[in-house]
């Protein structure tokens, strides 16, 4: 699962525990289904329907493609037995084209050759743990989400693999920065000590530092966009667009020996007696992430570069956005470099392809698939399309034959909120319209706004009416402006709450899906459990301190700091052979921090090991208890410390997203 707060680190906002539905009111159960589709929900997904080829059933015969084994019962019980409702049947409640991923992603349930010397284990989490043989063992390619997941899934690949199941694991490589790609690594080397580990350009670096600052808020909007809080069924989470979904276990983290493609965009590098061309794709799918190309296999490995859909140029649970011009180059670099050899493409996720022109059809798709978002998007936006309209502006630009591919479709990314993304990575939110200048606040709006429209009940009266015709855009935007002015508006709340779940219905994105869905549930049921709040271990020993310090300093109230004056503090830490010093000043209520090579003039030194500080974080100690023990020392002002760490905030995990009833 995707990160959190301190737990900060952890590249995905995903969550790896089960999500309990835990309802405040007496008289809701914790089966919480919400309510049917409407007639024009049914309607609007019987004409999608009509637009889709469902007699391609190419992509089905590739997931199907070259199984060795099904999974036991034991291992089935990871993901399969929670999807068990999916069916052949289409229901009214879910986007027919996003059912249609869902059943295609049910078809993984096993153990799969690639090609001679490649396996895959596929369907026990939400990425693809992949086998290579090379001469004294294998080499493991993304080691999936957690410990567990990945140590279920060797031992079953090596009851299965037709070749050398006595064979150690010596090697396991991380294509890219995301934690369902590296979260699995403890657990390979607990069975595999003796374990080298591979990683892409600066992937520690990236992993430690994506999302600390935004930490908090972007776990509770990941519980939006993954659905956290809702069932599965078909009123609730249907499919995760890359697979089913998450395992449940422990994230965990090696530092890899060596990171590739230090000296450049190209590495050729031979692992256990394999020779593997790497190429950096960083600033694509991820911060850092690269692409493998094994010349004596003619298999080429696309990392997240490619999928059975499209991918997130913008992540809705909020993240910096990627850049799709690169992205598409960087698949084209792997098209021209090669295009003319390969005759199997793998990936982190979905089932590979088979045979040189088809893997090239497959790569010119995707890489003109993010190309015409990229550049479809400028055209528009130089052609005067402001960022609120580019979303639906886009999809007239598509031609018919990309959108007619399966894998081009937006389970994951959309066109919509990618064409918005990247209007505002050039062109950032503001659309240059005075208006949208300096808008009043979120509530102050909404209470004018409702004040303009004749008051609440005359706007719940027009929405009824307008729900009624299947109107429902609009009246989501009305609503939400009544909500937002009275959270105590019964009638108002209930009809944006059946609102967002037919939009929820008829949204071909998964992540549109959940969030819609979630919105609807909050509105009703308030705030339940479910955001991703933990911390790993491994992640966090990775952080260096002024990291840990910029996170430090997101978290002071800044009023109350700049009554405290100016405070500086040199901390000196010791990490294994390596003393570090770090300068850290509070002044004007801000609180800054720089590396220098020793200790400054300060009004004190805190000295203290650096796994001390990590257990500081992780709630396992604190700086009273150290000081006690003698782990750490202060000299100077004995109080240095406390004052900077009492001016922090805790923030609030379980913040507003939708108004909830008890706001005033």
């Amino acid at each position: 699962m995707r990160k959190s707060l301190l737990g900060l680190a952890i590249t995905l906002t995903f969550t790896t525990q089960a999500f309990a539905a835990q309802h405040e009111h007496d008289h809701i159960t914790v089966d919480y289904h919400g309510k049917p589709a409407t007639p024009f929900t049914a309607e609007h997904n019987k004409s999608v329907e009509k637009t889709l080829n469902f007699d391609d059933k190419a992509a089905f015969e590739r997931f199907s493609k070259n199984k060795i084994a099904s999974f036991d019962e034991a291992t089935a019980k990871v993901l399969r037995a929670e999807f068990s409702f999916i069916s052949e049947e289409l229901p009214d409640s879910v986007n027919p084209s996003l059912y249609r991923q869902a059943q295609l992603n049910m078809v993984p349930n096993g153990l799969y050759k690639v090609t001679d010397g490649i396996y895959q284990v596929r369907g026990t989490d939400l990425s693809n743990l992949t086998l290579i043989r090379g001469k004294t063992g294998w080499i493991a390619y993304d080691v999936l989400l957690t410990k567990e997941a990945v140590q279920q899934s060797l031992k079953f690949a090596f009851a299965n693999l037709p070749e050398g199941e006595d064979l150690p694991v010596v090697a396991m490589i991380y294509s890219h920065s995301h934690a369902d790609h590296f979260g699995g690594a403890r657990g390979v080397q607990e069975l595999y000590p003796d374990v080298k580990v591979y990683g892409s350009y600066n992937i520690t670096s990236e992993i430690v530092d994506e999302n600390v600052l935004a930490g908090n808020v972007m776990s509770r909007r990941a519980a939006y966009q993954y659905g956290a809080t809702l069932g599965k069924h078909d009123h609730g989470i249907v499919d995760a667009a890359l697979a089913k979904g998450l395992s449940k276990g422990e994230i965990t983290y090696v530092k890899p020996d060596y990171e590739l493609n230090h000296n450049g965009k190209w590495e050729t590098l031979t692992i256990d007696g394999l020779e593997m061309v790497f190429m950096d794709a960083s600033g694509t799918e991820a911060a850092s992430e690269m692409i493998t190309y094994i010349p004596s296999m003619k298999a080429l490995w696309s990392g997240e570069l490619t999928y059975d859909g499209m991918h997130n140029v913008y992540t809705l649970r909020g993240a910096k956005v990627r850049d799709s011009l690169k992205w598409s180059k960087d698949i084209n670099e792997m098209i021209n470099a090669f295009g003319e050899d390969v005759n199997v493409l793998f990936a982190s996720h979905s089932a590979p392809v088979w045979g040189n022109k088809e893997v090239n059809h497959y790569l010119r798709m995707q890489r003109d698939n993010y190309g015409l978002v990229h550049n479809q998007s400028m055209r528009l936006a130089n052609n005067g399309v402001v960022i609120q309209d580019i979303g639906d502006a886009i999809m007239e630009t598509i031609p018919q034959n990309v959108q007619d591919e399966w894998y081009t479709n937006g389970y994951h990314g959309t066109y919509s909120h990618n064409a918005k993304a990247v209007y505002n990575m050039y062109l950032g939110y503001f659309d240059m319209n005075p208006a949208n200048l300096n808008p009043l606040t979120t509530k102050a709006e909404a209470t004018k706004f409702v004040e303009y429209m004749g008051g609440a009940d005359n706007v719940v009266q027009k929405s009824k009416h307008d729900f009624s015709q299947g109107e429902y855009r609009f009246v989501a935007t009305a609503l939400n402006k009544v909500v937002m002015a009275d959270p105590q508006h019964d009638a108002a709340r209930e009809l944006l709450a059946d609102t967002y779940e037919q939009l929820g219905y008829q949204a071909e994105g998964a992540g549109w899906r959940n969030i819609y869905l979630t919105g609807a549930q909050e509105l009703r049921l308030g705030i339940k459990p479910g955001a991703p709040k933990s911390a790993s271990a491994d992640i966090i020993s990775e952080m260096d301190m002024s990291t840990l310090f910029d996170f430090l300093a997101v978290k002071v109230d800044s009023i109350k700091a700049a009554e405290l004056g100016n405070i500086t503090l040199n901390v000196v830490t010791q990490n294994g052979n390596q003393t570090d010093t770090l300068f850290v000043e509070l002044s004007n209520g801000n609180l800054s921090n720089i590396n220098v090579e020793s200790p400054k003039h300060a009004d004190a030194t805190l000295t203290v090991n650096k796994a001390d500080v990590v257990g500081i974080l992780l709630g396992k100690t604190d700086m009273k208890a150290l000081m006690q023990s003698g782990a750490a020392t202060m000299e100077g002002d004995k109080q240095a410390f406390a004052k900077i760490a009492s001016t922090l905030v805790q923030f609030n995990p379980d913040f507003e997203i939708v108004p909830l009833k008890h706001t005033h």
